[in-house]
């Protein structure tokens, strides 16, 4: 099992532990809040809990694990089991363990593959249960693979489906049971078998879905860049097969524009579409005015021949579930004067409150980004499903043609030489990377003092662009005239 630093337990942890408490011991919620006060050499509640509200401001970027499952009736907690909730990861990962898992999930993005992320616990490995946390419901909905919200609770509804264990020299077959307790509002679970044998408690485990089962990674014990350079690793089999079976389009196009590319095409239009026309008619793509993709679902572009963040869209809040109505409430409420205007000019993080007391919080049981003053007031709210859309909108799949033109005898042909494809990016990836505080979001409100006019030039949703493969898969260039 694996040791994790000693720290202050979240909030959440506390009230849960609380209530327990209240319970096993018969006292009322005060006595139990002052007992666990005590426990930790606080004085009072108020005392204890303003060092909790400070610690959750330093909290880790990868999220703590979830054991929402431990205050379910069902689930019968002895005093050992108590006990294995104090040692449950409460700070970061190591930093070599927590490298190991950036990188290798850069990798999967930098494939195109979608995926989500668990954590099992020393108290899920015990128990058999794992939550089936807001990311992985939204990966499983994604996928068509299943989704928890039309199933029903209790043990005639549950889902049973394949699963596989991979390691670098073995694929283990399991199987995953995918179901809702009666109890409470049925939580969304899920249960691999055979992970014990496979992981220990907070080890991060990757989760594919391809051709209705299911795939797991280990990222914290195998490093994905060394096993994809051996065709002998059952990782490396795996997400070949996947990306041969998920992109079959890709290679159908492919194969199409390398026939074209065996021979000088004439032009069949002169001026700066007279590429994009011409490879677009011998394809058999009709010209419209559609903004629909070209070829599939695929955008076909073609043609002749240093700030640190990059802004990836952007949205405005769904104001009918916010507070806050309209971008000018917001800036009456938390703007400021500056040089002669009104401004609300700032980021927006879920890892600490901004200079205005501003900050995120991700909602999973109802897959909100939220956004909050002082933790106390909620100002705006983003469905993760609008964010998710929005992205997928703003970067589509493309295959950017390059071509050389050459004039035969007075007449313009063109070379196919290349193609760039540059995928869309890695949707179940989004609200974990918020989540995890590395896609943030700019407020850029003002109020001008000349005309009284409110302008908006965000919420403008934004990444470091040394982060950007962890969202988006890496262009592949393939040569039109030989090989990849």
């Amino acid at each position: 099992m694996k040791s994790f630093k000693s720290g202050l337990p979240s909030i959440a942890r506390v009230k849960q532990r609380a209530k327990q408490l209240k319970k096993k011991e018969n006292i009322s919620q005060a006595g139990a809040y002052k007992r666990l006060s005590e426990e930790y050499g606080f004085c009072s509640w108020a005392e204890f809990r303003d060092a909790l509200l400070k610690a959750e401001n330093t909290k880790p970027n990868l999220p703590l694990p979830s054991i929402n499952f431990t205050s379910d009736e069902d689930v019968e907690m002895t005093d050992e089991d108590y006990e294995a909730l104090e040692i449950e990861r409460s700070s970061d990962l190591p930093k070599d363990e927590k490298a190991l898992v950036i990188e290798n999930r850069r990798e999967l993005a930098k494939l195109g593959v979608e995926f989500s992320v668990f954590e099992p616990t020393v108290t899920g490995l015990r128990k058999s249960i794992l939550d089936a946390t807001q990311p992985v419901r939204t990966h499983f909905e994604l996928e068509d693979f299943h989704i928890y919200d039309t199933q029903g609770q209790g043990q005639d509804h549950k889902v049973k489906k394949q699963a596989f264990l991979l390691s670098e020299k073995n694929t283990i077959k399991s199987s995953v049971s995918l179901y809702r307790p009666v109890t409470k509002s049925g939580d969304p679970r899920m249960w691999f078998s055979k992970l014990p044998q496979y992981c220990e408690a907070g080890d991060q485990i990757a989760i594919v879905v391809f051709q209705d089962a299911l795939y797991l990674i280990n990222l914290s014990k195998v490093r994905l860049s060394a096993s994809l350079s051996s065709s002998a690793s059952k990782i490396t089999q795996f997400l070949h097969a996947l990306h041969k079976a998920e992109f079959p389009v890709t290679e159908e196009l492919l194969d199409k524009l390398r026939t074209l590319a065996m021979k000088p095409l004439k032009a069949l239009r002169s001026g700066s579409t007279g590429v994009g026309y011409t490879i677009e008619t011998m394809l058999g793509i009709a010209a419209n005015s559609s903004k629909d993709p070209d070829y599939k679902g695929i955008e076909i572009k073609s043609g002749r021949g240093n700030k640190t963040r990059s802004t990836l869209f952007a949205q405005v809040p769904n104001w009918e579930l916010s507070p806050c109505k309209k971008s000018a409430e917001i800036l009456n409420k938390y703007g400021y004067e500056r040089e002669g205007d009104f401004k609300l000019y700032c980021t927006v993080s879920t890892q600490k409150e901004n200079s205005q007391g501003l900050s995120f919080i991700y909602d999973e049981s109802k897959d909100e980004l939220q956004e909050w003053y002082m933790k106390t007031d909620l100002v705006a709210v983003w469905p993760g499903k609008l964010l998710r859309q929005r992205l997928k909108a703003k970067h589509s799949e493309t295959f950017w043609v390059h071509a050389e033109s050459e004039l035969i005898d007075g007449v313009e042909y063109f070379h196919l030489k290349s193609v760039t494809h540059t995928k869309a990016p890695i949707l179940s990836q989004l609200l974990p990377l918020v989540q995890a505080g590395v896609v943030t979001m700019d407020h850029l409100i003002k109020r001008s003092s000349k005309n009284n006019r409110v302008s908006e030039k965000g919420p403008l949703f934004k990444m470091n662009k040394n982060d950007l493969s962890l969202l988006f898969p890496k262009p592949r260039v393939y040569d039109l005239q030989g090989g990849k």
